[in-house]
């Protein structure tokens, strides 16, 4: 827990009582490699915050084929945000890369926080607007970058990606084919 106190004291100003009421009904959690967090069909209920591991967000077409829409790592918070505010069943996967260990906050702990943190309205907004601007700057990269600008930015929004995830899942989440992929890679080291 002492990585998410982190997290949230650099976000907000926080009492110790504060703190200790947000996480009384918090808990750890390890999820084995390739275990879902969430599933499509189900209402999100849990907003999870990355100690250690890597996990993807994944979404299947009509067609049944899976997209990478979203990679989250270390001291990130994920959810499937929109089906959790809405109380909607999700549309997304969340899954695991490697083993990976989480703080559960239920939506329990983010009501109790929204009502009785000094600056628990903050704590929401500034999460909300971190991914905002992370999904904005996907969008931009996907239709405005080329595929090598895409592939040359991706370790810098996740940083040792290329050594801790497959490339077919790097390569959905570039919107490119792993074939394309290697292609970059290769003219990347001068080969």
């Amino acid at each position: 827990m002492e990585q998410l106190k982190s997290a949230i004291r650099h976000m907000i100003a926080i009492s110790d009582e504060e703190m200790s009421g947000l996480l009384e009904n918090c808990y750890p959690k390890t999820f084995k490699k390739q275990e879902a967090l969430s599933r499509p069909g189900l209402v999100p209920n849990d907003i999870f915050f990355i100690n250690r591991g890597i996990l993807r967000v994944m979404i299947l077409d009509n067609n049944g084929t899976e997209h990478t829409i979203h990679f989250a790592m270390e001291n990130q918070f994920i959810a499937d945000y929109s089906c959790f505010i809405l109380q909607q069943p999700s549309m997304y996967n969340l899954q695991t890369i490697e083993e990976t260990e989480v703080v559960v906050m239920p939506r329990s702990a983010i009501e109790w926080g929204y009502a009785n943190l000094a600056q628990g309205d903050r704590l929401g907004r500034l999460i909300a607007e971190y991914y905002f601007i992370y999904q904005d700057n996907r969008i931009q990269n996907q239709y405005a970058r080329t595929p090598k600008q895409r592939y040359d930015s991706i370790a810098e929004v996740f940083p040792n990606i290329h050594n801790r995830v497959p490339q077919h899942m790097i390569a959905s989440y570039l919107g490119m084919t792993p074939v394309h992929l290697s292609r970059l890679k290769r003219s990347a080291l001068g080969r």
